[in-house]
């Protein structure tokens, strides 16, 4: 039986500039007609947690939500998933710094780009002021993360700053951290308090 990991595993060789025809046999067993293109793994992990608080499966429903391993491979990913490619729908999320970099990707690729919606500074950044640093404090000490963040705090070049900015960098200073929180911080939310973003893009599945 055909499963999503191994779709995005033949996704990736595809776009390392392999063959497509394994790719092309997996999206039609698994029905797929919407790709969610993001970023990186953490901001797939936190648009799966919050899939998952609402009771979503979203590779039942054809929806593949894929890690394009940087911001700038949006043209790639977006050319061999949408509609020069698989014809798949596409939507995702991108950074308000990069708006500009992801329309004209996606003007290359041939793909539109009205379903893409924009973060602030990015995910973890909309996830650490929708909590609100204290919040986010409580989930970083229950992870056991207490001492790495005192000692992340008292380094010279975190003096001065938020601590909302404080946090945004402390996700990234560790690998698999951000992948790792990207779903904690979406747990932690009240259903209320979702980012805007995140919240629209789930509900244009």
């Amino acid at each position: 039986m055909a499963d999503m990991k191994a779709f995005r595993d033949e996704i990736d060789r595809w776009a390392a500039g392999g063959p497509d025809g394994t790719a092309k046999e997996l999206a039609a067993a698994l029905g797929l007609w919407t790709a969610v293109l993001l970023e990186g793994p953490s901001d797939v992990a936190a648009v799966e947690a919050l899939a998952a608080r609402h009771g979503r499966d979203l590779a039942a429903e054809g929806v593949c939500v894929v890690s394009m391993g940087g911001a700038m491979n949006v043209a790639r990913y977006a050319g061999l998933l949408g509609p020069p490619g698989l014809g798949l729908r596409l939507t995702g999320l991108c950074d308000e710094g990069e708006r500009g970099f992801y329309a004209r990707g996606l003007e290359r690729a041939g793909a539109p780009s009205g379903g893409f919606f924009v973060c602030a500074a990015d995910l973890e950044d909309e996830l650490v002021r929708a909590l609100g640093p204290e919040r986010a404090e409580e989930v970083v000490r229950a992870e056991g993360d207490l001492r790495a963040w005192q000692t992340f705090l008292n380094q010279p070049a975190q003096h001065g700053r938020s601590r909302q900015r404080q946090l945004r960098r402390f996700l990234g200073t560790k690998k698999g951290r951000k992948i790792r929180y990207g779903r904690l911080l979406v747990e932690a939310l009240d259903t209320e308090r979702v980012p805007r973003p995140l919240a629209d893009l789930l509900r244009s599945l």
